[in-house]
């Protein structure tokens, strides 16, 4: 079992500023490295299908790889003495960045996604470290954590490390509000949990909008919390007073924080109520049926702003992470016709995305447009074809105990 921890971290000042040299010198050696797999890119690439018989070819550079990139760290180190001060595997661990970087651009990634081209790291821009050796269990003692060439760290330790778990990588991260320390465990000991997949029938269907946040087959609603939109007033504010201060002054550097800061509080927050509500469907120990939505291509329309605000992408993710844990699954399914079609009797009802009720002409269902969907997409789950035998009767109950949110839709 994977899984990783995050704490905060109480440096000296003395550390606070080796810190911040680190990341410094690994932003330069990123941006070093990639510049050289764009030179080679450039150098040996070709536009031209055709030659003639007689041509000068100009002599091909071997790739730029992870070893060879790695290998040359020892040029640098002696072109640069302060390299030295870096841990070895730190700096090798910013080649692999790179490595990843770059090789989806060109491949992409498992799932055959190119990502677009990378861009050099401004100043400020690289906040991470890593440190991919294992740490020993005596190096870590109550809240201090010893890593290579820093020595000990002081950790805010708002929850204790679970026992038999062992520390393989740590990553210092530099956020606006301070630097944080995230552990990734392992333990060999729990199995990694592989549900049976003919015990579909225990599944909750979920539909997922922009007038709640989601909806389950039973009629249960989650409303959207909003962050971004309440904070839009505070934000206006911040960026106008950052965008009256002179580039390089101090005054700048602090309007600068201010807004960071309250953009992390939003970031924060959401991220906070898509673990709660997550748990909060997990707990009743189902499956989870959702839609598989482009979300990128969603977010390319109008209601862009309230798409991002409710994150529905990070949601899904934290939703299959606690799924995996819980040995419960979480369903991709193909969102085509869950809204249009009647889950009492499989008719299509066209409707516009103005339409919030659903009325089927053939059976008379009438429920709440996302109800629908939701129980469509557990049918879909389940492997059941939509009928009329299926309408269960909490979903009936769902419409007369709630008139009210159907008549104000």
């Amino acid at each position: 079992m994977r899984t990783a921890y995050q704490y905060r971290l109480r440096l000296t000042t003395t550390q606070q500023a080796t810190i911040d040299h680190w990341l410094e010198l690994a932003r330069r050696q990123y941006n070093y490295r990639l510049a050289e797999r764009f030179t080679w890119y450039e150098q040996n690439r070709c536009d031209i299908n055709a030659c003639p018989l007689i041509c000068y070819l100009p002599e091909l550079k071997d790739r730029p790889d992870f070893y060879s990139q790695k290998r040359d760290l020892v040029n640098s180190k002696k072109r640069f003495p302060e390299y030295k001060e870096l841990p070895s595997h730190t700096l090798q661990d910013v080649i692999a960045r790179v490595e990843k970087a770059f090789d989806r651009t060109l491949s992409g990634d498992s799932n055959g996604n190119r990502s677009g081209k990378p861009r050099f790291k401004g100043q400020g821009r690289f906040r991470s470290i890593a440190f991919p050796d294992p740490i020993k269990p005596e190096h870590i003692s109550g809240k201090f954590i010893q890593l290579p060439k820093i020595g000990k760290l002081k950790m805010i330790l708002h929850r204790p490390l679970p026992d038999g778990f062992k520390v393989k990588t740590a990553t210092i991260t530099k956020k606006v509000d301070g630097y944080y320390i995230t552990l990734s465990l392992q333990d060999a000991s729990v199995p990694v949990l592989t549900p049976d997949t003919p015990s579909m029938e225990n599944t909750i269907g979920i539909d997922m909008g922009l007038k709640s946040f989601l909806v389950d087959d039973s009629g249960q609603e989650v409303e959207i919390p909003q962050y971004y939109r309440k904070s839009e007033k505070q934000l206006k504010r911040l960026q106008r007073s950052l965008s009256r201060k002179k580039k390089g002054s101090n005054r700048r550097k602090k309007a600068i924080k201010r807004v960071a800061k309250a953009h992390l509080k939003v970031s924060n927050t959401r991220k906070d109520f898509h673990y709660k509500a997550a748990n909060k469907l997990l707990q009743q120990g189902k499956h989870i049926a959702h839609e598989k939505l482009n979300i990128k291509g969603i977010a390319k329309t109008r209601l862009a702003k309230s798409i991002h605000d409710v994150g529905w992408g990070q949601f899904l993710q934290i939703l299959s992470i606690k799924a995996e844990r819980a040995g419960l699954l979480a369903i991709a399914m193909n969102p085509n016709g869950t809204s249009q079609n009647c889950s009492g009797c499989g008719t299509k009802v066209p409707k516009q995305l103005k339409d919030r009720i659903h009325i089927c002409p053939e059976c008379g269902l009438t429920l709440d447009r996302d109800h629908n969907a939701a129980i469509n997409i557990k049918y879909l789950a389940v492997g059941h074809s939509v009928g009329k035998a299926q309408v269960t009767s909490d979903a009936i109950a769902g419409v007369t105990e709630k008139p009210a949110l159907y008549a104000s839709a």
